[in-house]
């Protein structure tokens, strides 16, 4: 199994960029076309993202500082709902939160897809949490096997 980490700066408080985590406006300001969440321990994570029903639950939800979900994607049969673990990790700094990404328990395969997903959404979460419009999603995954979508990969 392979893991993805990566972090961000974002010019906005930690309390600020935690609700763009557990509320459904806020995360589909920058990641998805629909999300049903119950942000507590065992709580829904649905989030629709590019035709995608990434499905899962919270597993730790800690204001303002961390939050943990498990991931997976709706009839998958490398990741499936619930199979790898994405970890929000918050740190108040000079200029407003880190925000400390990993997203583990992936299959090889889906590495790239998921590093290419979390490249193009963190900046708009970053755009979103300081009061910018990230603006209509386009992004669409691809398997960098052989450069067709694939549905392993965040939307």
């Amino acid at each position: 199994m392979a893991e993805y980490a990566t972090s961000i700066e974002i010019a906005a408080p930690p309390s600020r960029v935690f609700d763009y985590l557990v509320t459904e406006d806020g995360m589909t300001a920058w990641m998805g076309r629909h999300a049903t969440l119950s942000p507590e321990p065992g709580g829904r994570f649905t989030v629709d993202i590019a035709g995608y029903p990434i499905r899962g639950r919270y597993l730790q939800v800690e204001r303002p500082h961390r939050v943990v979900v498990s991931w997976g994607v709706t009839d998958s049969p490398d990741l499936p709902p619930g199979a790898s673990t994405v970890e929000f990790r918050l740190t108040a700094t000079a200029r407003g939160t880190r925000v400390d990404l990993v997203h583990s328990g992936l299959p090889d395969t889906d590495l790239d897809g998921h590093a290419d997903g979390w490249t193009h959404f963190l900046p708009r979460l970053q755009t979103a949490a300081t009061g910018g419009d990230a603006g209509p999603d386009t992004w669409r995954p691809i398997d960098d096997r052989d450069h067709r979508t694939h549905p392993g990969a965040p939307q």
